[in-house]
């Protein structure tokens, strides 16, 4: 190229010299943002769920959500059940209920002899008597036993006995509420000649014993 006014050409300019990857003088100052390698991000932690049961008392259950629950429950102390007792069972004081018991007993012996001695006839006298003194040939004495009683109702048991070595049955008699006398009779019947003294004795039995007599002659030449 030739410059007017007859001066030499001047020289061509170099092209700009390209960076070289060799170069140890060369280092990048700007770069794009999806150049830049970022390391990976940190996995997000999954939530734990963790069942609590000794959190609060009772039966509740408290749910713990994220990170640190586990090693937190790790460091944790596993809880104790409690030791259930049984307590002893209270020994029973007999004296409590025995004089209770007594009570009852003795009202229940009470009524039984106040009904018992309110049905029962009490006796006050027993006493025989003959309608003579003396018999004659072929005769029968008339003897009259009486027991008086205190008026209550019940029964009489008795029986006859006679000085020949003799005696009747057991028998019975009953008394009503308000008699307060009892007539019991015994007949006695003699034959032939002879001279004899007779005894005839009435023996209450029931409701006590009480007993009573009478002496008379049979005569007969």
């Amino acid at each position: 190229m030739t410059i007017p006014g007859g001066g030499p050409p001047a020289p061509e300019p170099l092209p700009p010299a390209r960076p070289d990857a060799g170069d140890d003088e060369y280092s990048a100052t700007v770069l794009a943002s999806h150049w830049v390698q970022r390391p990976d991000p940190e996995p997000a932690p999954v939530p734990t769920l963790v069942v609590d049961s000794g959190a609060v008392p009772g039966d509740a259950t408290v749910l713990r959500f994220g990170p640190g629950v586990t090693e937190a429950l790790a460091r944790r102390p596993h809880p104790t059940l409690p030791t259930l007792v049984t307590p002893p069972a209270p020994r029973r004081r007999p004296q409590r209920h025995a004089l209770p018991a007594l009570v009852l007993v003795a009202a229940v012996l009470f009524l039984f002899w106040r009904q018992h001695t309110a049905s029962a006839v009490g006796v006050r006298e027993v006493s025989v008597t003959a309608a003579s003194e003396t018999l004659g040939c072929d005769s029968t004495a008339g003897i009259v036993g009486v027991v008086r009683t205190d008026g209550r109702p019940g029964t009489l048991s008795y029986r006859w006995v006679r000085s020949d070595g003799t005696s009747s049955d057991v028998r019975h008699t009953e008394v009503v509420r308000g008699q307060r006398q009892v007539r019991i009779e015994l007949l006695w019947s003699f034959q032939g000649p002879g001279r004899h003294t007779a005894v005839a004795e009435l023996r209450l039995l029931s409701p006590e014993r009480r007993s009573a007599e009478v002496r008379f002659v049979y005569d007969c030449p």
